[in-house]
């Protein structure tokens, strides 16, 4: 079975001789440098690149180009040789791409001879950087093992060799671009090819309406105007008094509602498979049938996680092209009363009246075709999530899906998970679920004012309390569910201990990493075990030191769920949790608040950044996100555990024994 890495994951290489192949979008120097046991690169000599492709063990392509195949013998290596780096860099000259950012995504594979992969990893994240330490194969107790590295260098080759402690790292990448420049007009660039990701439908399906509605057209249903480098859909983005549902990634330097990396950390470089088989044909004229995984992809959750952002697209634009048709049969009915009321001839007899009727007669003509249109869109969106709901794997599921009560344990993490579901007014009825993309690059807020909404306002702030901190477990949960055995952590921080009946699922079960923190001292001692553990995390990626971690620091995901903020937090604790909110995503630490914004109005404006990093869900339905296409201000709704059921003690349950099972 393939593992999937991401940034930071290791797997351990059951061969000793591999190829690792690499993919970009475009011509890009691939190189292998050979470190000893600290990493280090003696000499010149132990870098593999175009102007001298052989080292010992090692064998790298002589030019730049956009796929390359680097032969690895591990038995051949140095004895000296603890570490394989595989080196990517973009060449120089005009007209080339000057960053990472400006290109579509590399990936990066290491297979047997035979081809088998054995370890994949896309490089996603990058921005400024032209050079990338993209993995390393490294000696660990005797046996040997790749980790997806992702360290990019904005300095170029020359930084990233000179990180290495290569001597005269300027000179030589000087004279690798040199060697590459060279060759680079007999480097192949492939075929284009369409965008991963990219819907397919069965020709009759509902198309996606054109309409003016403002979105931008940019085809596809699978994702709008899907980035090359991704093969799915950027989520939904900001509302008229919210923040986006569009980014359920950004970097904690983004403006709010600035966009947002949503690239496929499993994307493959090739045209993927063909969508399964369609179903047989309907009747003439009747529209197809839905088919589950009627989309593009590697895996049937690809797939269905494709299909249901073309769903969520299609109804956007159907809902565009409903209102746009709308305001301009209105549009149209105002012009000619107002020619008709402008005429003075039209108040003599019933010609006035006459021009009214037959312009409200026009405007209830288009705007019950535009309902006609609509109409068959929504019930073939309605067909299709008929099919699709029920075909859905435990981390897009509802609760109430059957899938959960065959729940087992994962071996890996999936692409995504689904934290609620969206509407619009004019479909109430259809719900699309919403999926972030996993592993989280952000906190998640639930915001547990009453200020927010009407729905919220009608709410007691017991109540809403009490149905938010529900909110956070169910999702905590979620969480816990779809990742392996001990690759995700939950911390839990109740200061005033309010939260106890709703924590009951988590607290009963043994799944936290500790009991809920509780008091000035619970606090303290939580903030200050993970901003410690982001601190040493951070300067071990920086110095490619992962194997020099302390015992106590894994490198899998961690959560904190924070209930009440921010009642019993000092300003040194507001200071890590701001801390941890910035800078945690990018070493697996995530927050999960539960808090009311206007509590913290005593801090001033220096929590606003906090909010803004944080992706706003609400325990009750409340219309603060909106669609990237065309903006609607979509209904939010949490995903909740049905009343009565057990589902999520007994998932739960089975994530504890799973974890027991993994101690013995």
């Amino acid at each position: 079975m393939t593992a999937e890495l991401v940034r930071g994951q290791n797997h351990t290489l059951p061969q000793t001789r591999l190829e690792i192949r690499v993919s970009a979008g475009s011509p890009v120097v691939a190189g292998a440098t050979l470190g000893d046991e600290r990493g280090t690169v003696r000499g010149a000599e132990w870098v593999a690149h175009p102007a001298s492709p052989r080292v010992p063990g090692l064998e790298v392509s002589g030019q730049a180009a956009a796929d390359h195949r680097l032969a690895v013998d591990l038995d051949a290596l140095p004895d000296a040789v603890h570490r394989v780096t595989v080196l990517l860099a973009l060449p120089v000259g005009a007209g080339r791409p000057g960053s990472f950012g400006a290109v579509a995504a590399p990936f990066v594979a290491v297979t047997g001879l035979d081809g088998t992969e054995i370890a994949t990893f896309t490089l996603t994240g990058l921005d400024t950087e032209s050079a990338v330490s993209a993995l390393e194969l490294y000696r660990r107790r005797g046996a040997w093992k790749v980790r997806a590295v992702g360290q990019g260098y904005a300095a170029g080759l020359a930084g990233m060799l000179a990180d290495q402690g290569v001597a005269g790292a300027a000179e030589l990448a000087a004279s690798i671009q040199d060697a590459v420049a060279s060759g680079l007009a007999r480097a192949v660039t492939p075929s284009p090819r369409a965008p991963d990701g990219e819907r397919v439908r069965h020709p009759a399906g509902p198309a996606s309406p054109g309409g003016d509605g403002g979105g931008g057209g940019d085809g596809g249903t699978g994702a709008p105007s899907a980035p090359a480098q991704s093969s799915a859909p950027p989520a939904p983005g900001t509302a008229h008094h919210s923040q986006p549902l569009s980014d359920p990634a950004p970097s904690h330097a983004d403006t709010p509602g600035g966009p947002i990396d949503y690239a496929h950390p499993r994307r493959q470089t090739s045209a993927p498979p063909p969508p399964p088989p369609a179903a047989p044909p309907a009747a003439p004229g009747q529209p197809e049938r839905p088919v589950a995984g009627d989309a593009t992809g590697w895996s049937m959750d690809e797939r269905l996680y494709n299909q249901i952002w073309g769903m969520f697209e299609d109804l956007a634009r159907a809902v565009a092209a409903y209102r746009s048709a709308v305001d301009f049969a209105e549009s149209r009915m105002d012009q000619e009363l107002d020619r008709t009321l402008s005429d003075p001839r039209s108040r003599i007899g019933g010609t006035g009246d006459r021009a009214r009727a037959e312009a409200r007669a026009k405007h209830d003509e288009l705007t019950g075709r535009a309902r006609e249109a609509l109409d068959r869109d929504l019930a073939q969106l309605a067909a299709e999530s008929a099919v699709v709901e029920p075909a859905l794997p435990a981390a897009y599921a509802g609760w109430d899906n059957p899938v959960w009560h065959g729940y087992r344990v994962p071996m890996e993490i999936p692409m995504a998970l689904r934290i609620g579901d969206v509407r619009l007014p004019e479909a109430t009825d259809l719900r699309v679920p919403l999926l972030v993309r996993l592993p989280l690059e952000r906190g998640i807020w639930v915001d547990s004012g009453r200020t927010a909404s009407e729905a919220a306002a009608a709410t007691s702030g017991d109540q809403l309390r009490r149905l938010a901190m529900e909110t956070a477990v169910a999702l905590a949960a979620r969480l816990l569910a779809v990742h392996p055995t001990d690759e995700f952590a939950v911390h839990v921080i109740d200061p005033a201990g309010s939260a106890a009946g709703p924590l009951a699922p988590l607290t009963g079960s043994g799944v936290l990493a500790g009991p809920p923190a509780a008091g000035a001292e619970g606090v303290s001692s939580v903030l200050a075990h993970l901003t410690r553990r982001v601190d040493l995390l951070q300067m071990a990626m920086r110095a490619g030191a992962a194997d020099a971690l302390p015992p106590d620091i894994d490198t899998g995901e961690h959560l904190l769920i924070v209930n009440d903020f921010p009642h019993g937090f000092d300003d040194r604790a507001v200071t890590q949790l701001r801390y941890l909110a910035d800078e945690g995503p990018s070493v697996g630490v995530h927050l999960l608040m539960v808090a009311d914004r206007e509590d913290a109005h005593a801090y001033g404006p220096v929590l606003d950044p906090l909010w803004r990093s944080l992706l706003r869900i609400t325990p009750v339905a409340d219309d603060h996100l909106a669609d990237p296409w065309v903006g609607h201000a979509w209904t939010y709704e949490p995903s909740r555990v049905p009343q009565g059921s057990r589902v999520l003690e007994q998932v739960l349950a089975l994530v504890a024994a799973a974890r027991r099972a993994d101690y013995r």
